[in-house]
């Protein structure tokens, strides 16, 4: 029997997706354990890659392809015809952007990402600016590119490849209403806080070998399978790799654990999602992650949501200080708990505290939107960071490296993408509160370790959904509604000001 054009279109994006999970690991190894030396020759690898995914995307006969399976898709079942509508969004995406930009693009953004890491350990931005303004120019060119050919503005022409649908003009509300109530809120929040027990910081040094064994118990315990997966060590940790195979990475303080563990627990969030998209749709567009607030929310789910509790503490401290042979306050629950929940501004964003990590991602985001525009120059970008940061929380970076060199995103060419995190910072707390209505084994099982009642409501309403419909959508099953931020708000106040 012949092969439909549907039939022949899934062939064709089995073989680019297993061509783009090859780049995947690629770009795993190139930040974690390849030696510096190898960087043009993998930049050159990873470049060759993307232009045989792009060729193969824009081949001649690909738009009949797509239009004769449309003209049949009363035969396609609801998971098919929701893989053709990808199927054409990326292709018209694609189909925009010349293969001699693609490969530009690509191989800019790898000198700038290998560039990036030594400009941060100097403090050098001065070092990494002429590359960031190649990647900038380029990134703006291939989004203009998308704009006209989808009809979206330039910002959203970007940040349709990180959170597909999304619109700059619904970030603005969230935002502004997020910018309303954070400041408010913080000053209640620090007034609270300080008429408690201030939180202690248990005394290292913590073995990095301890650490990394501790973090592996609690992510066998939350359902990362080890045969298909690690964890290792990078700059600025990241999920990366492939569903079968998920790379996490982390950065380690023998001084402080605490940060490592959430990053790890974070990180595992993001993998346990991965495993968890439907096998019947791998390598096809309708099988991948649904996007990066959705990704994000079930990272934050697990560190924020989950891992900050005090139903989560009450069983993982005593394993905490069993690792370490840990004794006395600073070892006990309540001052852990404290520890975890603590809220105080800070530099770093990966570092921050529910309360103020908006600020840093609103920071971002209107920074990005300013250079993108025209409207904020490189040169100017040090001052706008510390001016935005001495605004939105009152402090000013010491040095760039605590300042606008202390994300990967920009230097690897990740515009668009920063409104995710807050995003998923709501959709986590709305899925959350939905799971534990739904499900109250699900809190009792946290308090025992015991994590899969919680997996497998994310399973069936979030994981196995894939991108069988949008954020919106999937939200709006799995608990009722759309994105509302009050239920975030709400998950605030009782956390911070119980």
């Amino acid at each position: 029997m012949p092969a439909t054009a549907y039939n022949r279109l899934e062939s064709r994006f089995r073989r680019m997706a297993l061509l783009s999970e090859a780049a995947g690991v690629l770009h795993w190894d190139a930040a974690a354990i390849m030696p510096d030396g190898g960087a043009p020759a993998r930049g050159e690898q990873l470049a060759e890659l993307k232009a045989v995914v792009h060729a193969s995307m824009t081949a001649p006969d690909m738009g009949d392809l797509i239009a004769d399976a449309e003209a049949g898709r009363d035969g396609l079942d609801d998971w098919q015809c929701a893989n053709l509508r990808e199927i054409r969004h990326q292709w018209v995406k694609s189909t925009a952007v010349p293969e001699d930009l693609v490969v530009a693009l690509s191989r800019a953004c790898s000198s700038c990402e290998t560039a990036w890491r030594g400009a941060r350990a100097e403090t050098n931005f001065a070092a990494v600016k002429p590359l960031l303004q190649e990647v900038l120019d380029l990134t703006r060119e291939a989004g203009q590119a998308k704009a006209e050919a989808t009809g979206l503005l330039l910002f959203d022409a970007l940040l349709d490849d990180y959170e597909p649908g999304g619109r700059s003009a619904d970030i603005d509300a969230v935002f502004g209403e997020l910018e309303t109530f954070l400041p408010g809120f913080l000053q209640q929040v620090l007034d609270h806080q300080g008429k408690q027990p201030a939180a202690e910081l248990p005394e290292g040094p913590f073995p990095v070998e301890t650490q990394k064994a501790l973090g592996e118990t609690f992510m066998r315990a939350l359902g990362f399978d080890f045969t298909h997966g690690r964890l290792d060590v990078s700059l600025h940790p990241f999920c990366g790799g492939i569903p079968e195979d998920v790379r996490i990475t982390t950065r380690y303080d023998e001084a402080d654990f605490t940060s490592s563990l959430m990053g790890v627990l974070h990180e595992t969030g993001h993998a346990l999602y991965e495993r968890g998209l439907p096998e019947r749709w791998r390598r096809q567009p309708v099988g991948e992650a649904l996007g990066m607030s959705i990704h994000e929310s079930q990272s934050l789910l697990v560190e924020m949501q989950v891992c900050r509790s005090k139903t989560f503490l009450d069983w993982a401290a005593p394993i905490m200080r069993d690792a370490f042979s840990g004794h006395g306050p600073a070892w006990e629950t309540e001052n852990l708990y404290r520890l975890y929940t603590r809220v105080a501004p800070g530099f770093i964003r990966v570092d921050a505290d529910e309360v103020t990590y908006p600020a840093h991602v609103i920071l971002r985001y209107r920074l990005e939107r300013a250079l993108l525009g025209e409207d904020l120059s490189l040169d100017d970008l040090p001052a706008a960071w510390n001016d935005g940061m001495k605004e939105l929380l009152g402090i000013v970076p010491p040095s760039d490296a605590e300042g606008c060199l202390q994300d990967v995103h920009w230097y690897d060419g990740a515009w668009g993408y920063f409104p995710t995190y807050t995003l998923g910072a709501m959709s986590a707390a709305q899925l959350y509160a939905a799971a534990r209505d739904a499900d109250p084994a699900i809190e009792t099982g946290i308090g025992q370790g015991d994590f899969k009642p919680l997996m497998a409501w994310l399973r069936e309403h979030v994981h196995g959904k894939a991108r069988l419909m949008n954020a919106p959508a999937l939200l709006t099953e799995a608990t009722g509604k759309p994105l509302d931020p009050n239920v975030f708000k709400a998950h605030l106040q009782a956390r911070y000001l119980p």
